[in-house]
């Protein structure tokens, strides 16, 4: 009997599921990626509602400052930025300028924002 020679491994065989692994760690790396972009585009959004409600805040309490409406100026802004998911932090009326700041609190982080409103040209001393 002879015996026969060791096989050498053929190039095709020893990359077999090559491939596979490779689409496994693109997938892996395509989750990672959007698993830590996700929050920040969240968090982005979140602070772009907290502006939105300090700055509808800061108008009502404006509105209500120079009579347009009826109320109390920190009253009104209290109750819009509520109604738009954030939270009263401050508000400051000096005479019919109003500075409304409001917060909310995402994955632990405090978004702040404030505004200043009032009618027009009152920004001038």
């Amino acid at each position: 009997m002879t015996e026969r020679p060791p096989r050498r491994p053929d190039a095709a065989r020893s990359s077999a599921g090559a491939a596979s692994v490779l689409g496994i760690g693109v997938i892996a790396s395509m989750l990672l990626v959007v698993a830590i972009v996700l929050p920040l585009y969240i968090g982005l959004s979140v602070r772009q509602s907290v502006i939105g409600a300090t700055e509808a805040g800061a108008l009502a309490a404006a509105d209500v400052a120079v009579g347009r409406i009826p109320g109390v100026p920190c009253e009104a802004a209290e109750q819009i930025v509520r109604e738009n998911g954030a939270e009263l932090t401050g508000c400051v009326v000096e005479g019919v300028i109003v500075t409304v700041s409001a917060s909310r609190t995402f994955l632990g982080l405090q978004l702040r924002a404030a505004a200043t409103a009032g009618p027009p040209g009152s920004d001038e001393n």
